[in-house]
């Protein structure tokens, strides 16, 4: 099975139930069009289709060896990326002052999702560095953005972004790399750090590092960090690469998935000590690095969505290949495709449903990041922050949750072929499950979620959002459409669920806080359920007002799926919210060692 892009899903999820097009009429993003983003969404879906794709199960059998301090990238892949390059992908955000396109984020992460699901190996390198572009526009000096921004912006070097080492992994604080200054303003960086995606290569000729250290006088704790550019190859006045930095590949981490990204442990300063220049202020890097976090998170769950829209296509396609069992009326010597089986149509629309939920939320996520910067007025851009800010932890915990779920679902539905490894079902499971780990556990999402993002303006965000929910619930009713179902009675309910774990969860925070953490990871699941689940709905109402064409009418089929079939564990998750903290905090004597 070869991966196709589902360029119409994707555009239509992002144009109206993200609401781009109503941005796009607004003139929030100049002189940017439909026809344009159609345009791109589509020569990006040929991209990863033709050019990406092809290298996935290839470049996962070759891996990355590492032979004296250099990586080889697996066959065909340099050569795809310099195609890629010369397509105009890597500057699609980046600032026009730099040779970039400035187009809108929510724009970027539809491509990113077909980079990824083309190949999650490949798709996560050009994350880095947008991340690393956005950190160094936003905070470095005018002589580093001038020496760096374009040629980082244009794809022809690559970032990474360097924080984990091996006593540190979400603990920051214990973080022990050094920078010494040396005198001259620049800076000496000491240190190994582990789990660097993309940390040594050979698609570009330099590697851009964004290294977390501490100066010498530095205060303890996550308040002593600053950020440094440590480049693997120094840069002469005219630009061109001088010599080679003090920094070094010194192994190649043998990972359960996404075998043809290097992932790297870096040794900085073993000999003379890697020159570095500091990005922003002293002891403020933890800041800075958190410009490249936030959307790295949402990147993070757009491959959730990618990995499930593959593992999803692959299985559909082997269920209407796949012949086994009878249906009534049939001979013993006949057979069916397995996509007949009420089991088998249950699992796959469990995972068309799961994915395009998912979708939505990073596309809403996406948009609203954008009008944070976009908005006509500070009012507005408020809003949106606060929107984004609130979704963040749903786009890359849930995203990369069901990411898992649909992958695993993929092999069930292969049956025993699902467990070999020619047909590939079990590498999407691989890959997935890295997702849910980097850039900060999904557990470490749901902490976020309820004890920062919900008591936003005093609970003002979260209510708004509510709001909003309610209002497409109100929307489905006034439709009375039959092909809805009980689409707006279970969304109302599910909604009920999240106002009510809600509202214990604000009264927790204050009086007991063990008891809102207790339940925070399936409050995530519950606020997702109720965001995913009224924006299929919103888009049903859209499908509905468009055309009774196949695919439209497939948009309302998932939607109602996603209310009736996936909707009624929110009632269960907010009893485990409001009723199960107890169990979870009175296990010492179930967990001792």
């Amino acid at each position: 099975m070869s991966y196709r892009a589902p360029v119409s899903d994707i555009a239509f999820t992002l144009r109206h139930i993200a609401g781009l097009d109503g941005e796009l009429e607004r003139g929030t993003f100049g002189d940017l069009s439909a026809d344009l983003v159609d345009a791109v969404l589509e020569e990006a879906g040929r991209f990863a289709s033709e050019e990406i794709a092809p290298l996935n199960a290839p470049g996962d059998k070759f891996g990355t060896p590492l032979r004296d301090g250099a990586v080889t990238m697996p066959p065909g892949w340099k050569e795809a990326y310099a195609k890629w390059i010369e397509g105009g992908w890597a500057s699609l955000t980046g600032p026009e002052d730099f040779g970039g396109q400035a187009l809108p984020i929510a724009l970027s992460i539809a491509t990113q999702e077909m980079w990824n699901s083309g190949s999650m190996a490949y798709g996560i390198g050009p994350t880095l560095t947008f991340g690393a572009i956005e950190a160094l526009h936003t905070h470095a000096s005018d002589e580093l953005k001038q020496t760096y921004l374009p040629k980082l912006v244009s794809g022809e070097w690559m970032g990474t972004m360097n924080l984990t080492e091996p006593q540190a992994g979400s603990d920051l604080a214990l973080l022990r790399a050094r920078a010494e200054p040396r005198g001259d303003g620049t800076y000496s960086i000491k240190g190994t750090k582990i789990f660097i995606t993309y940390g040594e290569h050979d698609l570009t000729d330099n590697i851009v590092h964004l290294v977390l250290a501490r100066l010498p006088d530095a205060p303890t704790g996550t308040r002593g960090i600053s950020l440094f550019l440590v480049p693997k190859f120094l840069v002469n006045d005219d630009g061109s690469l001088g010599e080679r930095n003090d920094v070094w590949c010194q192994s190649v981490e043998h990972k359960l998935g996404i075998h043809a990204s290097p992932t790297c442990v870096m040794a900085f300063g073993d000999n003379d000590g890697a020159v570095g220049w500091l990005v922003g202020e002293e002891n403020r890097g933890l800041n800075c690095m958190f410009t490249m976090m936030n959307n790295a998170r949402l990147s993070v769950g757009i491959q959730g969505v990618a990995i499930a829209e593959t593992a999803y296509q692959q299985a559909l396609a082997y269920a209407h290949e796949r012949k086994q069992g009878r249906v009534p009326g049939m001979s013993q010597d006949e057979a069916v495709p397995i996509v007949a089986h009420p089991d088998i149509k249950r699992t796959l629309m469990t995972m068309r449903a799961l994915t395009a939920a998912a979708r939505a939320i990073c596309y809403e996520t996406a948009v609203a990041t954008d009008l944070a910067h976009r908005s006509a007025d500070e009012a507005g851009r408020k809003a949106a922050q606060e929107r984004a800010n609130l979704l963040t932890p749903l786009a890359k915990a849930f995203s990369t949750d069901i990411g898992v779920e649909v992958a695993s679902m993929g092999v069930q539905v292969h049956g025993g072929m699902g467990f070999i490894e020619e047909t590939g079902a079990a590498q999407h499971l691989r890959d997935a499950r890295i997702a849910p780990i980097y850039e900060g556990t999904n557990g470490i999402q749901a902490i976020d979620l309820v004890t920062r993002k919900l008591s936003m303006s005093g609970g003002a965000a979260v209510t708004a959002f509510i709001g909003d929910l309610r209002e497409v619930v109100r929307q489905v009713a006034e439709a009375n459409h039959p092909a809805f179902g009980r689409m707006g009675d279970r969304l109302d309910a599910t909604i009920d669920a999240l106002e009510r774990a809600t509202t214990w969860m604000f009264e927790a925070l204050k009086s007991n806080p063990d008891h809102a953490l207790a339940g925070a990871t399936p409050y995530l699941r519950l606020i997702s359920l109720a965001g995913g689940g009224a924006a299929l709905a919103r888009g049903a109402l859209i499908a509905h007002g468009l055309d009774a064409s196949p695919a439209n009418a497939a948009r309302i089929a998932t939607a109602r799926f996603f209310a009736e079939n996936v909707c009624p564990a929110a009632d269960g998750l907010a009893e485990t919210v409001v009723g199960g903290a107890d169990t979870v905090l009175d296990t010492d004597a179930a967990l001792a060692s």
